[in-house]
């Protein structure tokens, strides 16, 4: 455990050349070299501007809030290491302005030192992506054919880039390519994963899951940004310390703490869907329909277009309220690829609930903003949450319910935690206390949590419940 802050942290994007990732170095770049830019709406502005990344921002306001910066010893994005994989060949920079997410006069400022990062090549499997992802999936690993050789490959990828850009602190992996497609398979356990891998078996193993378990064997935590079923219980049991402690399968494996999160961004419509909800069930009314559609022009949309890869969008865009167990909740969600919007996400979303007296009550939203701007802090904030509580050697279970807040559908050892933004940012508070807590507070916070369930569960009586906890 050390409170002590890293002076380099490690991002490696899979999808690096896709809007957010260029957004994301772009972003990193104008904030570590304090650069100065004019825009169409706010005039000449100057970084660094970490907006939306919670991890980078001080709190304001008579009782704090906002964000998390001097609370905690966390790192500092603006000194980060980035990199990554695409399986398309153009240039960062040039990809960055083929996007047209950022103002021109930015720009033109990284392109260059954008366009002279190296872009790793990407592992690659045709059947997980939609056929318009085909004609341009040029840049990609084709010297190692076996499952077992790509993970291999992408396990050297990781260690040079930890060395050479000398990453002293934790890396993270987060997967912000193209939604695959859903893997049909289901691995019960780590064990049958890795040897279904190891033997090169001809079953449904998605890239996305070779990327997940590169970043594991090197003690690096996974962050699957996408739709599609890359965690499970065999992916996260390879995730824990004790796992990769007694694994021989592989040389050289880490023990590091390291931890698999997902799964898909909550960046915007649906973020704002999860408060506008519990604030509707806070007043005490009942939800009875939420109608939605967005559409933008974007890759990730493109990619959308095909059947085979929207099915694993709309899973998780459609279960954002299972554990509210709202039976009669009719929520129904349209996207839609619209290319001359580029990367400008547009939606609107009605809210039909019941009030008293089954009098109905109705609220609109309409929002538009650059899908790439809502989503590049989120990656920010869980890259550098994976390193802040890998460094006090956090458990699993702890981590995944503090960054739940970052998913449409937390999954993983995250699984039923409310969907309420307001109740997941409670559940990151209270990781934080009881990871910096000392030994002997967390002892007592565990045996004051189980007295509660078992007066919840009438077991023991009030009476009891006092003696144990004067014990």
């Amino acid at each position: 455990m050390s409170q002590e802050t890293p002076k380099k942290v490690g991002f490696l994007i899979v999808g690096l050349g896709g809007n957010n990732g260029v957004t994301l170095t772009a972003g990193y770049l104008a904030n570590n070299r304090c650069l100065e830019w004019e825009t169409s709406q706010a005039g000449r502005v100057s970084g660094p501007n970490w907006n939306g990344c919670i991890t980078q921002l001080e709190p304001r306001g008579d009782h704090g809030g906002v964000g998390f910066k001097g609370r905690y010893p966390l790192a500092d994005a603006g000194q980060a290491a980035i990199g990554g994989w695409d399986i398309r060949p153009t240039a960062l920079g040039d990809a960055l302005y083929e996007s047209r997410v950022l103002d021109y006069d930015l720009v033109r400022q990284v392109r260059e030192s954008m366009n002279a990062i190296p872009i790793m090549k990407g592992v690659y499997d045709a059947s997980f992506l939609g056929e318009t992802q085909h004609p341009t999936a040029t840049h990609i690993v084709t010297e190692t054919p076996t499952l077992g050789a790509k993970v291999e490959h992408l396990r050297n990828d990781i260690r040079t880039f930890i060395r050479d850009n000398e990453v002293d602190g934790h890396t993270t992996v987060i997967w912000s390519a193209s939604v695959e497609r859903p893997a049909d398979v289901n691995f019960v356990s780590a064990e049958s994963l890795l040897g279904a891998i190891d033997n090169n078996d001809e079953c449904d193993i998605s890239p996305s899951m070779l990327y997940a378990v590169a970043a594991a064997l090197e003690g690096c935590s996974f962050v699957n940004g996408g739709s599609q079923n890359t965690l499970s219980p065999a992916m996260s049991e390879l995730f824990e310390t004790s796992y990769r402690q007694d694994l021989k399968l592989y040389e050289k494996v880490s023990t590091k703490p390291a931890y698999l999160l997902g799964t898909d961004f909550k960046a915007g419509q649906t973020k704002f869907k999860t408060a506008a909800v519990e604030y509707i069930r806070s007043l005490g009314l009942k939800p009875r329909v939420i109608a939605s559609s967005n559409h933008l022009g974007n890759n990730d949309m493109l990619n959308l277009t095909s059947k085979k890869t929207v099915e694993a969008k709309m899973r998780v865009k459609s279960n954002i309220f299972g554990p509210w167990d709202e039976d009669e909740l009719d929520h129904q969600v349209r996207v839609m690829y619209t290319k001359f919007m580029l990367d400008e996400k547009r939606d609107v979303v009605e809210y039909t609930s019941l009030g008293f007296l089954h009098c109905p009550h109705t609220m609109l939203t309409y929002t538009r903003c650059m899908d790439s701007v809502l989503c590049v802090p989120l990656m920010v904030d869980a890259a550098i949450w994976c390193d802040y509580f890998a460094r006090m050697d956090a458990q699993s279970s702890t981590v995944a319910r503090a960054t739940a807040y970052l998913f449409k559908v937390p999954e993983g050892a995250a699984t039923g935690v409310d969907p309420g933004f307001f109740r997941q940012m409670q559940e990151l508070e209270k990781a934080l206390q009881y990871v910096t807590s000392g030994p002997s507070q967390r002892d007592q916070n565990e045996v004051k949590a189980l007295v509660d369930k078992g007066m919840a569960a009438g077991i023991i009586t009030a009476d009891q419940a006092s003696s144990l906890l004067a014990l």
